[in-house]
This record gives structure tokens, C-alpha cells and sequence, in this order.
């Protein structure tokens, strides 16, 4: 048994909860930043990678153990991919489906990204 507690595991209170399975071999999910949004992903079955990119580093992440989840920040690029056969991920989230938190477009994301940087560091 695995269980997750909102402001105690994850740094948020969870307002929405969905989750991806029957991932076509070769299908990727993702591919956007969101501007507000936090998310923990939970891998329930099966495996997948998760590409991070905040505008200046990239990493992977390789799920595949139903205890463990990966937190994700505003602000951050991020892509699935390599989803193996039956894998299934919950998805927790710290608001409702907003259409314009999603940043789609990676140009726009890494100009985003670029600003925030240069704000911080003035």
C-alpha cells in the first residue's frame, strides 16, 4: 500500500487528480509548461521517462516503481515518453484545467523562462 497527503508528501492542496493509460508504443504526452500549475506524477503500472527542461538544464527521469512520484514546479517543460506496454500514471495536480496555463509553444516557454531569469537575477 502507497498512499499520498496533500501539504504533508506534496507541497500542495490537490484540486484535480486524472491519469494517462493505454499509452500507444511510441505515443508521447506532455510536450507543454504550465505557468501556475504543480503536478506530482505516480507511475501505478509499468514504466515511462519524463524530460524536464526548465530553459537552461535538461534531465530525465525514468518511473517505474509505484511508491515513488516526481514533483513538478511551474515553469517546467516536460515531455513522456517510452511508455511501456500497460503502464499507467496518476497524475496530481494543484489546480482545475485552466486552457491558459499551458505554455504549447517551446519558443515562447524558453523566452518565458529567460525573462523570469533575468528578473530573479536583477
Amino acid at each position: 500500500m502507497s498512499f499520498v497527503e496533500q501539504l504533508r508528501h506534496i507541497p500542495f492542496e490537490i484540486k484535480r487528480v486524472y491519469y494517462m493509460y493505454d499509452v500507444p508504443e511510441g505515443a508521447e504526452r506532455g510536450t507543454h509548461a504550465h505557468r501556475e500549475l504543480c503536478q506530482f506524477f505516480i507511475p501505478l503500472t509499468g514504466s515511462f521517462d519524463v524530460l524536464l527542461d526548465d530553459g537552461f538544464c535538461k534531465e530525465k527521469f525514468h518511473l517505474n516503481q509505484p511508491n515513488w512520484g516526481l514533483y513538478l514546479c511551474p515553469m517546467i517543460w516536460r515531455k513522456l515518453k517510452n511508455f511501456s506496454g500497460g503502464a499507467a500514471c496518476l497524475v496530481l495536480a494543484s489546480e482545475l484545467y485552466k486552457e491558459a496555463d499551458y505554455i504549447n509553444d517551446y519558443s515562447e516557454f524558453l523566452s518565458l523562462a529567460k525573462k523570469a531569469n533575468d528578473d530573479s537575477v536583477s
